[in-house]
């Protein structure tokens, strides 16, 4: 029998203490499947863990606080993998904006919304 795959969370410390809460940690010697970030968080390890967490084969899918993706739109513009699937969340602080969402940017061209 397959296990099944990891949900990951890179977000603020709301964010992760309450995916956390609802059971979705993991954590072996080797690694974690969530990233808390704080203000003192550098960019270059965010998206080190982004990368990290989409080239694992135990994650399914990824969450990340879209004020965090907007500082990876580089990385999340070229991601072209299904699986894991990132998906962008608002924070406690910051409200959910479909506008920066590149998911909703795709349904948007697909549907002949725009680019």
């Amino acid at each position: 029998m397959e296990a099944g795959k990891l949900v990951a969370v890179i977000g603020d410390e709301d964010t992760v203490t309450g995916f956390l809460l609802a059971g979705i940690g993991h954590r072996t010697a080797e690694s974690t499947n969530f990233l808390t970030v704080k203000q003192d968080t550098k960019a270059d390890v965010i998206e080190s863990t982004l990368r990290e967490f989409t080239q694992r084969d135990d994650i399914g899918i990824i969450l990340i606080n879209q004020h965090l993706a907007n500082n990876m739109r580089h990385f999340l513009t070229d991601y072209k993998q299904t699986i894991p699937t990132i998906l962008e969340i608002p924070s406690k602080e910051h409200p959910y904006d479909p506008e920066q969402d590149f998911i909703m940017q795709r349904v948007n061209m697909f549907l002949g919304g725009g680019a």
